[in-house]
């Protein structure tokens, strides 16, 4: 039975403890289809950890964690394989950008959709048709999404000495390549201008709309974040603070105190 319609994340008294501190605490929020969610909260407050255990990066101490895959149906995503979960259709980009320098930025864009892969090692080795055939697939995939981010003139040239924005750019595209039910960005405005932060809420609200992803992002970056999200979760040492739009949380007063700064707000 799906007890979560419209929605293609459930997380439900979410509880994880180290060496017997607790960094999330009975937490619980959901994400509608088609939503951004932003995760916000103090530095130590809770928020990559959520994520590690929504990807079980982290195996949760307690709760459950359900997610709508690709094709529709609800899983429970506790205790299955962090490779599992990718190909169910839940993505995420890194805090610390993670792509390899010795390769293009087409060629790193492939990578992101490596799983689907079906060649043999024995085709792949002796470059055989069927494995031509996969790549020139996946390699026209990257291009159309590299062409829809503006990326096209340098999807031949080296990721190393690419700009700062234009990696954050080339990490997000590569997450696209597995059509994803739900991306999860770690501060993904983190270390860019205001020219790139504009372009990246552009391409997002883009990547919403136009291929019917979910986002949940975490973000330091407050007008980032208002100027983006359908709805914001904050929590405090792993406990949910408040959930609501934009201006509701900026109204909460829990929130102003513990993560905005009501003074200065």
């Amino acid at each position: 039975m799906d007890n979560m319609p419209d929605k293609v994340l459930k997380v439900e008294n979410l509880s994880i403890a180290f060496g017997g501190l607790k960094a999330v605490d009975n937490l619980s929020f959901d994400i509608n289809e088609g939503e951004i969610f932003g995760l916000i909260g103090p530095n130590g407050a809770g928020k990559t950890t959520v994520f590690n255990c929504i990807t079980q990066f982290y195996k949760p101490d307690n709760g459950d964690i359900y997610f709508r895959t690709n094709t529709g149906e609800v899983e429970n995503l506790v205790g299955k394989k962090t490779h599992e979960i990718i190909g169910k259709g839940l993505v995420r980009t890194f805090q610390n950008i993670e792509l390899i320098r010795e390769l293009t930025v087409v060629e790193n864009v492939m990578v992101g959709a490596h799983i689907e892969f079906k060649s043999s090692l024995f085709n792949q080795f002796f470059r055989l048709k069927k494995t031509r055939q996969e790549e020139n697939r996946m390699r026209k995939r990257a291009e159309e999404i590299l062409d829809h981010m503006g990326l096209s003139s340098i999807k031949d040239m080296l990721v190393a000495g690419q700009p700062y924005g234009v990696l954050k750019k080339i990490e997000l595209a590569r997450a696209l390549m597995l059509n994803p039910k739900l991306i999860i960005l770690d501060e993904p405005a983190a270390g860019l201008n205001d020219s790139e932060t504009l372009s990246l809420v552009n391409i997002i609200k883009e990547i919403k709309t136009e291929r019917n992803c979910s986002i949940l992002l975490i973000e330091h970056d407050m007008k980032f974040v208002n100027g983006l999200c359908d709805r914001i979760c904050a929590i405090n040492f792993g406990k949910l603070l408040a959930i609501g739009t934009p201006g509701e949380i900026q109204e909460n007063e829990q929130v102003q105190i513990a993560y905005l700064g009501k003074e200065d707000y």
